[in-house]
């Protein structure tokens, strides 16, 4: 990878490029942020973009106090990081843990275009293990999005215009959901999880159009088209949880729903459900919510009264 190594007789520059834009807030800021419950857990130090950065680089030999991501909308470049050297392409980002030694720089030949942000806080750390594989991996690839821009311009004009209380608990509310969209992005594009569908996602939705049904983890495997053991691992490696028990979460998640904005009785929710046996239903539901049917109901005639449903129950 040395191609992308930016040469030793560059004119390499921290900053500069035409059109660039840079925020740094101010110290004072900065410790008020460790004082204030609602965004001390997680805060924005530093925010900007370079376009076009020809020659940009960076070298941090103790490390950054504050984490950084750096995201590549265009160009290519590269980081130095724990005895590694990674190229960064376009549609890529780096995360870069607090206190790590560093280096990095654009391509000499297709200067990147960067979003980048410092960051810090309680769950700072957190955050940046989840986004490097728990310091692992420190590059990730992405689907270009354009609200995940569009967020990103939002929190950095909001701090243009001062830093207002409003304005900064409002940017740093933001942070958390711009961080997510690195984390789970997937997630985050919206209207891609149809395209995206692997057999996991198909077999949960087979789940949900047959919630009514009482469904075998071989029924399960075999609409996958994979060996019920395959089956099992792939499901448990994507959600968590094995594959009867997910489903069994939405079972009891659509008993919540008849329970909660209809007068039918409790065996008659079991039977809805596929649930031929009204007492294993019974203490199903009271291992998942702590609490049985019939208490969950009548919590409401102490609560106030019952929100109605947003539409029929399918």
């Amino acid at each position: 990878m040395s191609d992308t190594l930016t040469s030793a007789h560059s004119p390499r520059k921290s900053d500069g490029f035409n059109g660039q834009r840079a925020i740094v807030l101010p110290e004072k800021i900065i410790a008020g942020f460790a004082k204030t419950p609602l965004i001390n857990s997680l805060f924005v130090t530093d925010i900007g973009f370079y376009p076009k950065a020809k020659f940009h680089y960076r070298e941090r030999e103790t490390g950054s106090a504050q984490h950084i991501l750096i995201y590549c909308v265009d160009g290519r470049g590269w980081l130095q990081i724990a005895g590694r050297t990674l190229q960064v392409e376009r549609n890529q980002f780096m995360m870069i843990p607090a206190e790590t030694p560093h280096k990095y720089g654009s391509d000499d030949k297709q200067a990147w275009s960067i979003y980048w942000l410092h960051f810090n806080g309680n769950l700072a750390q957190s955050l940046s293990a989840l986004l490097s594989a728990g310091n692992t991996n420190f590059t990730g690839d992405l689907s270009f999005s354009e609200d995940r821009v569009k967020l990103f311009d939002k929190m950095y004009n909001t701090l243009e215009k001062g830093y207002s209380d409003a304005n900064l608990q409002y940017i740093n509310m933001c942070l958390w959901h711009f961080l997510s969209s690195f984390s789970f992005p997937d997630l985050f594009l919206p209207g891609t999880e149809g395209n995206n569908e692997d057999s996991i996602d198909r077999s949960i939705a087979y789940m949900r159009e047959n919630i009514h049904q009482p469904l075998a983890l071989k029924q399960l495997a075999d609409q996958a088209l994979i060996s019920s053991s395959h089956y099992s691992a792939l499901f448990k490696k994507k959600t968590g949880y094995p594959p009867l028990e997910y489903f069994n979460h939405i079972k009891i998640q659509k008993a919540c729903q008849y329970l909660e904005f209809t007068k039918i009785n409790i065996k008659e929710v079991s039977y809805k459900l596929g649930i031929n046996d009204p007492y294993y239903f019974s203490r199903l539901f009271s291992n998942i919510m702590g609490q049985s049917p019939l208490d969950f109901r009548n919590r409401k005639k102490f609560a106030g009264p019952a929100v109605p449903p947003a539409g029929p129950l399918p």
